[in-house]
């Protein structure tokens, strides 16, 4: 790897489904890196073996190409860093956190989870910031051996420096200074043996060569205690950029107990990649791009400089917005394609292509092409008020003349000459009629697109 290539990284935790805040967050390392013409990694953080499963990875896995955010080094695609799951990187933690004991960087903790909790009500109720207290911070070494002998179970602490401040420069929220005093004593490996936080996800952003990282402003506390970490084992340090929550319209963080969708749900009910990544780009980060771009597009106008520090809202309608105008602009092939799994497999092919052509102006969702199939194929219509009070006021003749029009076989010039009505007054009814509202798709199409003899048999039913 060149030394001063820029590599950005997406290292999630596969515990469940891909949510929109950590897409947004693998969309915005993607983009930097193809700005800056760098790699972009995958990383798995999969130490938590009781929330993670390979079912977890490969959906996520399959979710990002979905996406198109292909990573340039990462699972399938070796590029000398690996492995790319934490889980099998143990190898290349163990000497480390063996070099930072020998030299008294960190120390072993034998405190309890009880004792620990105790200790932190204490601090709370004294009106301190609870963090650890050094219990074990200066025990002696033929001490921690005989606990250890006698098969006393120990997490791993970093003893962090106290006299100190620790300044940093934050890719979003600018230069910031931390009293080490107020941080407390870490753990870097907890009692089964397996690496924390803090330590593996810094120790690999420095192994893997990861030189800017842009995550939720949720780790911004953590950022300190990785930074003196990697300064401990004189391990380079990546940039570290914090990006301001994803709520919902109300303000709170974007969560199934709210009702937003998941990334799955998005894609099933037919919405693009494309939609989806446009209103992700402008959620934290300004733009003044008002068209539907590529990601390369994308790439060549994100600027850290204009990440934002405050909340972005992720709003339903905007996404709708975006959706749309990626839908309308689809060709009538891609169109057939985007529709099509949601289309019976009965319908022939004619009317298949028929039904799109008459339907694509007015989809957003493909899923929208469903509370329009009994329209097109048969079935029960969804009546709207306004759309009978239309039909009622039409009269039985108005169809009647309509329906001797249709079995002849002629058009809508026909139909409109035959009723003798002309404008709203012809086409509010017989759209009434036909699909049980005032307004939708053109008629001329839809007509098209609707099952043999479908329309003369509801004009018909009106006739009577």
């Amino acid at each position: 790897m060149n030394a001063g290539a820029v590599v950005t990284r997406f290292a999630p935790s596969p515990s469940g489904e891909l949510h929109l805040g950590n897409v947004r967050t693998a969309l915005f390392n993607l983009l930097l890196a193809r700005r800056l013409a760098g790699r972009f990694l995958l990383r798995i953080e999969d130490t938590d073996a009781a929330r993670t499963t390979d079912a977890h990875v490969e959906a996520l896995e399959r979710e990002l190409v979905w996406l198109g955010l292909d990573w340039d080094e990462g699972p399938g695609h070796d590029g000398g860093t690996g492995p790319y799951r934490q889980s099998q990187r143990g190898g290349l933690y163990a000497p480390l956190l063996a070099q930072l004991e020998s030299r008294s960087a960190a120390y072993r903790c034998f405190c309890s989870s009880q004792e620990l909790e105790l200790s932190r009500r204490a601090q709370l109720a004294a009106g301190r910031p609870p963090r650890y207290a050094g219990t074990c911070a200066q025990l002696e070494a033929r001490e921690v051996a005989r606990r250890l002998a006698a098969g006393a179970s120990a997490t791993l602490r970093f003893r962090v420096p106290v006299d100190r401040q620790l300044v940093f420069d934050d890719l979003v929220h600018g230069p910031q200074q931390v009293d080490c005093a107020h941080i407390g004593d870490f753990v870097i490996r907890r009692e089964e043996g397996t690496p924390a936080f803090f330590f593996a996800n810094a120790v690999d952003d420095s192994l893997m060569g990861v030189t800017q990282v842009l995550r939720g402003e949720d780790h911004l506390a953590n950022t300190p205690r990785q930074l003196l970490v990697l300064e401990a084992l004189g391990m380079r340090a990546p940039r570290y950029g914090h990006l301001p929550l994803l709520t919902g319209l109300d303000g709170t963080p974007l969560s199934k107990r709210t009702g937003a969708q998941s990334l799955r749900e998005l894609r099933e009910a037919g919405y693009s990649a494309t939609a989806i990544c446009n209103h992700l780009f402008r959620l934290g980060h300004s733009s003044g791009e008002l068209a539907v771009l590529s990601l390369a597009d994308m790439a060549a106008h994100f600027e850290t400089r204009h990440l934002q520090r405050a909340s972005a809202r992720f709003d339903p309608v905007q996404l709708r917005h975006w959706q749309g105008l990626w839908a309308h602009a689809l060709t009538p092939d891609a169109a057939l394609a985007w529709l099509e799994p949601f289309l019976p497999a009965s319908v022939p092919p004619v009317q298949r292509r028929a039904c799109v052509v008459a339907l694509q102006p007015n989809l957003i969702a493909a899923s929208d092409i469903v509370e329009w199939l009994p329209v097109l194929l048969g079935g029960e219509l969804r009546w709207e008020d306004p759309a009978r009070a239309a039909v009622a006021a039409a009269g039985r003749e108005f169809y009647r003349l309509i329906a001797a029009a249709a079995a002849q076989g002629a058009d809508l010039t026909a139909w409109r000459a035959a009723s003798g009505r002309t404008g709203a007054a012809f086409y509010a009814p017989l759209r009434a009629a036909l699909t049980g509202r005032l307004h939708g798709p053109e008629l001329a199409p839809l007509l098209k697109a609707m099952s043999p003899g479908l329309a003369q048999e509801r004009l018909a039913a009106w006739a009577q």
